[in-house]
């Protein structure tokens, strides 16, 4: 039965490499058939090893195969001899000949196993040695902060360097655990009893054989103990526990890995939107600023120039009592000259009292002319400037009004928006509205068919018709008495049993009547 199943594994595996092999070849072929310049080197490295198997073809398997031939034709030939005596002609030549290629064929396999175990142990020295490299890479890097962190700007140095300080904890929180599943990794490798060879003998074995297959274990352990018989089967088992160990630490390593690159993707997303929002908030307080100063020059032109007002309004005042001086002054004089004139009207000095007054008159109307063009000019700047702070006034006037209106149409709208969802709920108020009440007694009563059922026939009948199983149930109409049914049911055909509302809604509504003590979990509360 062991040598049925395991027949029956190793045909399917044969047949799985088979199909393996035949795609992968497919494949190269497929990749060597593009035409990129680069592999042409390759093509040349694929005719000259082509070559080269060719020769050692020539040189080590055809000899063999003439030989076969030669020997096949000698014994058809005897086979057919009518006196049924072997042939002996030339035959210690033909012995000889098989033991020289014999004695080839050994040297020859030998030389290519030393050749393969040398290949071997270089390739093993260039994984380890790329292995190396690969974690020396790993554990050199490991704390690099991720460069799309690097070259963003942050007004803030602070917050940057305490981002960079969450991300050094991280990579050590990672970097602790990577530490202890690599020393792991390490002790459970060295405890391993078995060597190189009877590793990948292990692995082999153990591959040919899928997990899904019944009685796995016994097949490739019985197997094991086939191709490995200097081990007991104690040692196997005790290899297999340390091997079943190492993959599951492996896995922990890495899914640690994976969970480390994930980690390391969101923070740097968290902390690029950390970042922007900062430099978005900067931005904000800056734009404030600007907006502060630019309201306070504004407001220091507005004061400078209610100063200048006021005192063109002040100099307006004095020049306008100068002139009234000026006029008050004037008629004083004319009354103190017509009085003069009244006393010296017949005075020797008429003549020149008149010129006098007449000089003084043509002074004062030239210095009257001039307070009048200066008050003049006065005036009109005042007048420019009063329509400019009208104007002024005005717009912003007008723009504080478009803004309360605004307002006042944006709280419009949201108060309607409120009452059309007030009004909606209460719809569905009312469609969830209780249409019946609870009646225990009409619940736990016999209904009218089971009384017919009861009071029909003979009890054989009874026992004919009397149901399968006993039912103790609610009607349709008691289900959908309770509320939570009702507001669930309407909340679907509204569309919204999904949303926020609904979750606040339903765990708010009670049930028709309190459930019983004994109904209520202790290990599970919510």
């Amino acid at each position: 039965m062991l040598l049925k199943q395991h027949r029956q594994v190793w045909w399917q595996e044969h047949k799985r490499l088979h199909e393996s092999r035949r795609t992968l070849e497919l494949e190269i072929q497929t990749f060597f058939d593009e035409g990129i310049e680069c592999f042409l080197d390759l093509w040349d490295s694929r005719y000259k090893l082509s070559k080269d198997l060719d020769v050692f073809q020539e040189n080590t398997v055809e000899p063999i195969w003439q030989l076969r031939e030669d020997l096949r034709y000698r014994l058809s030939k005897t086979e057919t001899n009518d006196e049924q005596q072997p042939c002996l002609e030339n035959a210690d030549a033909v012995l000889e000949q098989v033991k020289m290629v014999k004695k080839q064929q050994k040297a020859i396999l030998e030389k290519l196993h030393l050749e393969r175990t040398a290949l071997e142990k270089k390739l093993e020295g260039c994984r380890w040695e790329i292995l190396t490299h690969i974690w020396e890479e790993r554990d050199a890097h490991f704390h690099d902060i991720p460069p799309q962190l690097l070259v963003l700007e942050c007004p803030y140095p602070d917050l940057k360097a305490s981002v960079f300080m969450e991300f050094h904890k991280l990579a050590d929180e990672y970097w602790s655990k990577l530490q202890e599943t690599d020393e792991d990794l390490k002790l459970t490798q060295s405890n391993f009893q078995l060597s190189d060879e009877d590793l990948w003998v292990f692995l082999v074995v153990i591959g040919q054989y899928p997990k899904g297959l019944q009685g796995r274990r016994t097949l490739y352990l019985d197997m094991l103990q086939k191709f490995l018989p200097h081990k007991t089967r104690q040692n196997l088992v005790a290899h297999e526990k340390a091997w079943d160990h190492y993959r599951f630490t492996w896995n922990q390593w890495r899914a640690l890995m994976f969970n480390w690159m994930q980690a390391k993707k969101a923070f740097s997303q968290k902390a690029v939107m950390t970042l922007a929002e900062a430099c978005a908030a900067h931005e904000t307080e800056i734009m404030m600023a600007n907006n502060r100063r630019k309201q306070q020059e504004i407001c220091a032109d507005l004061k400078e120039k209610v100063l200048q007002w006021r005192a063109q309004q002040k100099e307006a005042a004095s020049l306008e009592a100068a002139i009234a001086a000026c006029r008050k002054e004037e008629e004083d004089e004319e009354a103190k000259f017509q009085k003069e004139k009244e006393m010296l009207r017949r005075g020797e000095d008429k003549e020149k009292v008149k010129k006098y007054w007449a000089e003084k008159q043509r002074k004062w109307q030239e210095l009257e002319a001039k307070d009048l063009l200066l008050l003049a000019e006065f005036k009109k700047l005042m007048t420019e400037n009063a329509i400019k702070d009208k104007e002024r006034v005005q717009f912003r006037q007008e723009l504080l009004k478009k803004r309360l209106m605004e307002r006042k149409q944006a709280a419009l709208q949201e108060a309607h928006e409120e009452e059309e969802r007030q009004r909606r709920l209460d719809l569905l108020r009312q469609q969830v509205a209780i249409v019946a009440e609870f009646d225990p007694a009409r619940m736990m009563a016999d209904t009218v068919a089971s009384k017919a059922r009861m009071g029909i026939g003979t009890e054989e009948e009874f026992i004919l018709q009397k149901p399968l199983f006993e039912l103790h149930t609610f009607t349709n109409e008691q289900i959908i008495s309770d509320a939570r049914i009702r507001v669930e049911l309407a909340l679907r055909e509204a569309g919204l049993h999904k949303t926020p509302y609904a979750q606040e809604l339903l765990p708010k509504i009670l049930p028709p009547r309190p459930p019983r003590r004994d109904m209520n979990s202790v290990l599970f509360k919510m």
